[in-house]
């Protein structure tokens, strides 16, 4: 197993448990519970941007820009939607 594919599964599982801590703050009995919850989830999605910038800045997860018609367009089409 190369770094790359070790960085790959890292980033799944954080995506994983980002997932279970989401659904245990909405689903959380009280407020104490709610609030480590959400500490965990914030912990957990740091560490799944850390993990991607990391890959990105190597190359291994690259992405490209969007063109900013077709991001006018979505936001034209959300904006009728909401409208109604």
């Amino acid at each position: 197993m190369n770094d790359k594919n070790l960085m790959e599964d890292i980033l799944l599982l954080e995506k994983g448990v980002c997932d279970l801590f989401l659904h245990g703050t909405i689903e959380s009995p009280t407020a104490n519970v709610h609030q480590t919850f959400s500490d965990a989830l914030n912990d957990a999605l740091c560490m799944q941007d850390q993990v991607y910038d990391k890959m990105a800045e190597k190359g291994w997860y690259p992405t490209e820009q969007a063109e900013q018609n077709k991001v006018d367009s979505v936001k034209q089409k959300f904006s009728a939607n909401s409208a109604q």
